[in-house]
């Protein structure tokens, strides 16, 4: 089979994917430009051509088996699940990534359903991992993908799909907010989005021209007033935001939509009572979409400088790609928004300061120095005590509260508990371990990404 071409149409239906020689007029990136230049003429959201050739998709050796004409659709965002019935949690323009798991005993009749659910649901694409778990490509995906016109890739080499979402989440957020690379208009007025861009992307500005470009939007923060950033995936439109604000008592906001989620700043009076990010977590409760992932960022001081409205936007930003991308440590709960803040990632955020790929090899060691008779029980035997083991550490080590989040009885747990001080050879509430064993968990838990078969730190292959 001949290598796909980034160029114009060749009739091909299958082959190697591969940048080969792009047509100049077609895929030529668009020359940098200011961020008003790029809001006055509007460019293409990243799409799947684009995302396809990322360095770690190219790394898993993707064939194309259907859908070439579509090759040029957005991609809002890249998700990996084993879910086989979870297509209605998709809001269209995603690109799913799957080891295959599920196809591989499935009956014809349910792999087609799959794919069909997948199209009708608007999916940018379907990346299926082949080699492990599914040997070959099943016949029947390839034939509905090809009829209904479904992006199908077969990845033929093994990369932990936590690298492919990384690279490919962070270079829809780069478009989307930076406008460096060509920036999409955004929903909304274009100042108040331009003023959110560069904040988020730390653009350096000045007090009086941060004041001013808010001050055109509404936007006026008082003295003593505490600024919050939040980022809100899984819907283009800012009426959460507005619902929040109302239930907040009229807390000021600085709102636009940007491919992929919704950014804004609100600002709460200094007279309002108590803690300020929990309040607008609580407030997000009641007014988003049960579907959507909301991220908030730190209280900071209005009159701090334009800097602090900046980190927060930022920690916001980065805790939002942190929920979409790392599992969190317990289970979650099937209905209601997932609303997280980063201050509750604070430890996730830390070690992948930098990205997860740069302090890889770090964690893995940590992970394994610490954790490493655990991961050889659990390569050995079906459990699930690594989770157990930051659950209750990260709840003050409550039988009564972890049992809860796990759903377990508290029996089952302390014989959990038991298990991981046996193979551990230490008591786990001891004050001197806690630091370093629940870093060392949230560590394996981050470089083990969303569980799609990435080799587990230090060489053990990881259990869910």
């Amino acid at each position: 089979m001949s290598p796909l071409s980034f160029g114009r149409n060749t009739g091909a239906t299958c082959g190697k994917y591969s940048p080969g020689n792009p047509q100049p007029d077609e895929l030529s990136a668009p020359t940098p430009a200011p961020l008003s230049a790029a809001l006055e003429v509007p460019a293409p959201a990243l799409t799947l051509r684009e995302v396809l050739a990322l360095d770690p998709v190219q790394a898993a050796r993707p064939e194309l088996l259907a859908g070439e004409a579509a090759l040029d659709r957005p991609v809002r965002w890249v998700h990996s699940s084993e879910v086989y019935e979870g297509a209605n949690f998709l809001d269209g323009g995603e690109l799913l990534l799957t080891n295959g798991f599920g196809l591989t005993d499935a009956e014809d009749k349910v792999r087609r359903r799959y794919v069909r659910e997948l199209s009708a649901r608007g999916a940018a694409g379907l990346a299926v991992e082949v080699g492990r778990a599914l040997p070959t490509m099943p016949g029947e995906v390839v034939d509905e993908a090809r009829r209904l016109g479904l992006p199908l890739l077969a990845l033929h080499r093994v990369v932990p799909f936590v690298r492919i979402t990384e690279a490919a989440n962070r270079a829809i957020v780069t478009r989307g907010l930076s406008g460096r690379t060509a920036m999409v208009r955004p929903w909304g007025g274009d100042h108040v989005a331009a003023l959110l861009a560069d904040l988020a992307d730390g653009q350096a500005l000045n007090q009086p021209e941060v004041e001013a470009r808010a001050a055109l939007a509404g936007f006026h923060p008082g003295p003593g007033a505490r600024l919050i950033g939040v980022s809100v995936h899984g819907t283009r439109e800012t009426g959460a935001l507005d619902r929040a604000v109302r239930l907040l008592g009229g807390a000021g906001l600085l709102r636009a939509a940007f491919p992929g989620d919704v950014l804004a700043l609100l600002a709460l009076p200094d007279h309002r009572p108590g803690d300020p990010v929990r309040a607008v977590q609580d407030a997000f409760r009641g007014a988003t979409e049960p579907h959507a992932t909301v991220a908030v960022g730190h209280a900071v001081a209005a009159d701090a400088g334009w800097q602090r409205w900046s980190e927060t936007l930022r920690a916001a930003r980065t805790t939002l790609e942190l929920a979409l991308t790392v599992p969190p440590p317990e289970p979650g709960t099937a209905e209601g928004p997932q609303i997280t803040s980063s201050r509750a990632l604070a430890l996730e955020r830390e070690l992948t300061r930098g990205g997860v790929e740069a302090n890889r090899e770090r964690l893995a060691r940590l992970v394994h120095h610490a954790l490493g008779p655990l991961l050889a029980w659990e390569a050995a035997h079906p459990s699930d005590l690594v989770r157990t083991l930051e659950v209750h550490l990260r709840h003050g080590c409550s039988p009564t509260r972890t049992a809860a989040l796990l759903h377990i009885g508290r029996q089952s747990l302390y014989q959990r508990l038991e298990r991981i001080e046996s193979l551990l050879g230490l008591e786990i509430d001891d004050p001197d371990l806690l630091g370093e064993l629940l870093t060392a968990a949230c560590a394996h838990r981050v470089v083990r990404g969303t569980g799609t078969g990435a080799e587990s730190a230090g060489g053990v292959r990881a259990v869910a």
